[in-house]
Formats: C-alpha cells, structure tokens, sequence
C-alpha cells in the first residue's frame, strides 16, 4: 500500500437550488461551472492539471449524453490531450472518480488531478427520475413492483430495522429536522430557503405522505441537479502550492485514510447475510474502519465531523451504528443525546447532508470531500465545525452495494 499523501487543494460546487435545464443548460454547462469556480477558488493554473477523473451515474439516461470527460474539455480546450475517465458506482460514482485520482498520484504518474462529479436530474419528472435512478438495483430481480426503486428498497432496510431492533418514527424525524437545520447554514444548499413546520414530518398523510412501504416524504433527499470540482495534489505540488501563498504544508487538508468495500448488488441476500449478533452489513463497517485504521484513529469518535450519506433518514440511523458510535440497535441514543447535532460532540452532516444539502448523485462523493475540506481547513462559514481536525465520509451506492469511506485531515 502507498504511504504517499494526497492532498486536497479545495474545489467548488454548483448552487444545489438551481435548475439548469429551466435557463437553457445542459450537463456540460453544469460541470463546466463548478470547475472554473474551483479554479477560481483555489488560484490554480488550470495548465498544471494533468489529468481529470469524472464522476456520473446515468448521464445517458436523463440527458443521452456520454462521453463526459470530452463534454468537460469542450468547455476548456486548452487542456485538450490530458487523460480523462468517468466513474460509475451509482450514488458512490464521485467517490470512485477520486479513489481513481488518488491511485494515479500515489503511482506517481501525476502531480495534480482534477475529481469532477456531476448529475442533472430535474429534466424528467419525479417518476422517470426514479425509474432512471433504478438502475442501481438488480434490475429485473428486486423492487420490480414498486413505483419508487429506492424508496421502496430502503423502506425495506427500515422494515428489516424495525423486525431486529426496532426503530421509532421520532428518530428518524429528527434526522430529517437536524439536516434540514444545517441546510440553512449552507449558502449552496438545495432547501436552504425552505420553511418546513411539523406537520412536514409528521404521520400527516397530508403534508408528509407516505412514499412507499414505511418512509415518507421527509425521509427522503430530493432530486438534484448538481456538480462538484476538488483538486489532489502530490506532496510535491503541495509543496510548491504551500510555498507561493506563503502557507505551511501541514495547513493543508490530505486525505489521512480511505475504505472501499462492494457487496452483492441484491438487497435481500445482503438481508439474508446480514450476521445476529453485530453490526448487520459488515462490509459497510469494515470500510468505515479501514479508513479510521489508515488515518490512525481508533474509533470513530475521534472525528471532529462526519459527512455521511443519508439519501434516506433510515441510512444515516445505520451509518451512525456502523461508524461503531453506537452498538447494533442503539443508534437512537445518538440522537436523543444531540451529539450528532451541530452543537453536539460529533456533528453529523454539518453541511445539511443528502436530505438538506441535496443529492446530485455522481457529484455526492465529491462534495463530501469538498465539505471534508472546508471543515478542516476552516472555511466552512456559517456551517464550520469548531476545530475540525478530521472528517470522517461515507459514500454509498446502491443499497449498500458500493461502500466509500474517507477520513479527511491535518
């Protein structure tokens, strides 16, 4: 294994609120964006860039468009001829793009590699949204009879919860409110303007209806078009980086540890496997501790912050557990405590998460790094974590299908 850091020089992302094919613009004009304000933002010389990894689920299906790496250099043709790759790992496809990017700078094939995630997904309505976004289950095998994929495969996971352990409908409530509330910090957040009552996560089948089988309409991330741009960099670069803004080497985020674990695609024979008497997906944990064992953290409570993938509220309730912060069936605690709050010992999702922030799926991965770096570097605003040292990721795909998990830090 590589003991060669990789460090991240920041980036950007795109107004999460926005909906692009409303003012004329295509995927390419959305990647394109959250590129040149990354280059902006962190004063590179786009000529140093060496190479550029994308991250994308289903370009062709909601926008009939490939491709995407020459899409992003039509946009800039003066780095025409430097290598470029889309990733695809459904919801985890940014963060394949980046384990891709650090692989060619921990090689030493490249000092400075561009990680690239987008998605448009607001040109169909919500239904062909979803049938699109169902190309991440077994296609064929599992959740054929559902109007909704995914809700319908993590009400499922809920269900599976309730069966084992059961899991009250507050608990996931203030999930939803606490991602809601750090949404309103973050001036990128797609509900940031929103006013939501309690009624909007209540069992009013009016203002908060049930989707499919056991979860609602507030346990859901919304439909987003997004994309999100981070630099990594080589220590080499870093150096030189460093020294022209006459700033220490050891100011600047790298990432300290990383997990990457695949299951079998079918969420029922993950069910079926999952053990009694520990955490019910062991992959999703064991990639959790191979990042926090690279980044030398025992356990996870030695994060500052976690940006953790809550595409649903039920998958935060397991990520909380299978971070090993709460034993298998008590992940409730967290949350009556307010640890997980912004104001609570571990914050959870500062940024507002998938539910708040919003969840342009190829671009997830990307922006968890882009957050993870905001926080330890201190330019996180309104959202800043208080000495936010190290950030811990997780990234999934599919039904806990893919498995991402970073630990960002000083």
């Amino acid at each position: 294994m590589s003991n060669k850091k990789v460090y991240l020089l920041g980036g950007a992302q795109t107004d999460f609120s926005l909906r692009w094919e409303r003012e004329g613009r295509d995927i390419g004009d959305l990647m394109a964006t959250s590129f040149e304000r990354a280059l902006q933002e962190t004063q590179l010389d786009a000529s140093h860039i060496e190479s550029i990894q994308v991250g994308n689920f289903v370009g062709e299906l909601f926008c009939g468009q490939g491709q995407l790496g020459g899409v992003l250099l039509q946009h800039f043709p003066a780095l025409a001829g430097i290598p470029t790759a889309r990733h695809e790992a459904a919801c985890a496809s940014g963060s394949m793009a980046a384990f891709a990017a650090m692989r060619e700078i921990e090689a030493g094939w490249y000092d400075l590699v561009a990680v690239t995630g987008v998605e448009l997904m607001r040109n169909v309505d919500g239904k062909t949204a979803s049938e699109y976004l169902g190309a991440a289950a077994w296609k064929g095998y599992e959740a054929k009879e559902a109007n909704y994929p995914w809700v319908y495969l993590f009400a499922n996971i809920r269900d599976f919860y309730q069966d084992r352990y059961g899991v009250k409908a507050e608990h996931l409530a203030a999930i939803a409110k606490n991602n809601y509330a750090n949404a309103k910090r973050n001036p990128a957040a797609q509900t940031r303007q929103w006013s939501l009552s309690e009624a909007d996560f209540s069992s009013d089948d009016v203002q908060n209806p049930v989707i499919e089988g056991s979860l609602r309409k507030s346990d859901c991330a919304r439909i987003t078009d997004g994309s999100a741009t981070v630099f990594l960099a080589s220590e080499k670069y870093a150096k030189t980086y460093a020294a022209q803004r006459n700033i220490a080497l050891a100011s600047l985020p790298y990432i300290k540890g990383w997990g990457h674990r695949t299951a079998p695609i079918e969420l029922q024979h993950k069910l079926d496997q999952a053990p009694s008497s520990a955490y019910p997906f062991p992959h999703l944990h064991g990639a959790i501790q191979d990042a926090l064992q690279r980044a030398n953290l025992s356990t996870a409570s030695q994060l500052d912050a976690i940006e953790t993938h809550d595409c649903f509220t039920i998958s935060e309730y397991v990520a909380l557990e299978h971070f090993g912060l709460a034993e298998a069936g008590k992940g409730w605690q967290l949350i009556e405590n307010d640890s997980i709050a912004f104001s609570g010992s571990l914050p959870v999702n500062p940024s507002g998460g998938l539910i708040g922030a919003g969840h342009p799926v190829g671009a997830t991965g990307v922006r968890m790094l882009l957050d993870a770096y905001k926080q330890v570097s201190g330019t996180a605003g309104d959202y800043q974590v208080a000495n936010a040292d190290n950030v811990g990721i997780l990234n999934i795909g599919g039904s806990f299908t893919t498995v991402a998990s970073f630990v960002v830090g000083k």
